[in-house]
């Protein structure tokens, strides 16, 4: 087996990661869930939440904890929320569409099956005969979302408990494959801008006796990608979430309480820090499918080139990258614990970037591998996520 290296790290699922929140929020509403061997409420948040009747729980993309630390002077009303249980780590790999689908079943990635931001559809060509690749946030209703994400989430378990369960993200995402997959079973409202999905926020969360409420705010990580995460703009944009916080915290009913939480932290990758993977034509010799992303690759090898294709990977890669074969990644426990069924989704190998790394290719994915900032990999900066709380007055 291949170890990880020490700069990297398996993420303490059901002791601490974002998969814990939501089980968290919904068993202080006394909902009851069950998790497999995990506890349910590993984090306590039923005590850290006693008496609220409504929890929102509110997810800012890309507002790692380390990112948060540094920059608390723009932040003040997010630096002033007490953290009950200290920072939490995000799932691997640390990418939006693992992390939403491990918040909303509250398992981790190796159960829910959304296990990178683009993975093979295992069994499936495409019109040309190509193998079939998902890319988690431009799909639409194939594969199916109920089937490629099959567990039950955590607001379908408080809608069967009589908790009413709302999700407050931006319009354009309604209806999307991931949506549907992550949020099944709560009512999901579009908000068409910030103060929108405040408003719309409040009002679910005093529209019953009983409500959990989850709201998303996607700007500050895709900022972050664009301009990086050392940027005036990202800055600006810090300031922005901390507003809207603010501005839910003024209107919080006195029962309720307000949880921040992130999916996952993000650094800025210099020139210097970039690999290109066109560059080196050894690194596709008997390779069917790249997918992942820079900085958390899954290589698809030919049926008999398995070995051989990991054995170049790691020479050429070197120290840039953890690589490992899929049964060492699976053995590793970074996924969780992993379905039979769903192994297949993951690489033949398995590349996460080590350092500020990043493994681009300039010629196929020209976007992505334009972009100022990254995230995907298990070092500590992406890892490392907040989660705050705010209680109503009369929990106070």
């Amino acid at each position: 087996m291949t170890p990880l290296p020490a700069d990297l790290a398996v993420p303490p699922y059901g002791a601490g990661t974002l998969a814990d929140v939501l089980p968290g929020a919904a068993t202080a509403l006394g909902v009851p869930l069950v998790r497999g061997d995990l506890p349910a409420d590993p984090l306590d948040l039923t005590g850290a939440l006693a008496g609220a009747r409504r929890v929102m729980v509110l997810l800012v993309d890309g507002l790692g904890a380390d990112l948060l630390r540094t920059h608390a002077d723009l932040a003040p009303t997010l630096a002033g929320l007490a953290s009950p249980s200290g920072d939490l780590a995000a799932p691997c790999p640390s990418t939006t569409p693992v992390s939403l689908a491990t918040l909303g079943t509250g398992l981790p990635p190796g159960s829910h099956g959304i296990l990178g931001f683009v993975t093979l559809v295992p069994g499936q060509q495409g019109p040309t005969g190509e193998d079939r690749t998902l890319n988690h946030v431009q799909w639409a209703d194939d594969p199916d979302p109920d089937v490629w994400q099959p567990q039950r989430t955590v607001f379908e378990h408080a809608q069967a408990a009589g908790v009413a369960a709302t999700a407050v993200g931006p319009y354009a995402y309604a209806g999307s494959g991931l949506t549907r997959a992550v949020y099944r079973g709560a009512t999901y409202t579009g908000a068409v801008s910030h103060g929108d999905l405040c408003a719309l926020a409040l009002r679910a969360l005093a529209a019953t006796p009983q409500a959990l409420v989850y709201g998303y705010i996607p700007e500050l990580d895709l900022t972050g990608h664009v301009r990086g995460v050392d940027s005036p703009s990202w800055r600006a944009e810090l300031a922005l979430v901390d507003a809207i916080v603010e501005q839910l915290l003024a209107g919080l009913p006195d029962d309720a309480a307000l949880l921040v939480t992130a999916d996952h932290g993000m650094l800025d990758v210099p020139a210097q820090t970039r690999f290109d993977l066109d560059a080196e034509p050894a690194l596709t010799d008997g390779v069917r499918v790249l997918a992942g992303e820079p900085r958390a690759r899954y290589v698809h090898a030919l049926p008999g080139a398995e070995d051989d294709v990991l054995a170049r990977w790691r020479e050429v890669l070197g120290d840039r990258a953890w690589v490992a074969s899929r049964d060492d990644a699976v053995a590793s426990g970074v996924f969780g614990p992993v379905d039979d069924a769903l192994a297949a989704r993951i690489g033949d190998v398995v590349a996460l970037a080590r350092g500020s790394w990043a493994l681009v290719t300039p010629e196929h994915e020209p976007g992505p591998s334009r972009l100022a900032a990254y995230h995907g990999s298990l070092t500590a900066t992406e890892l490392a996520i907040p989660l705050l709380v705010a209680r109503g007055r009369a929990l106070a």
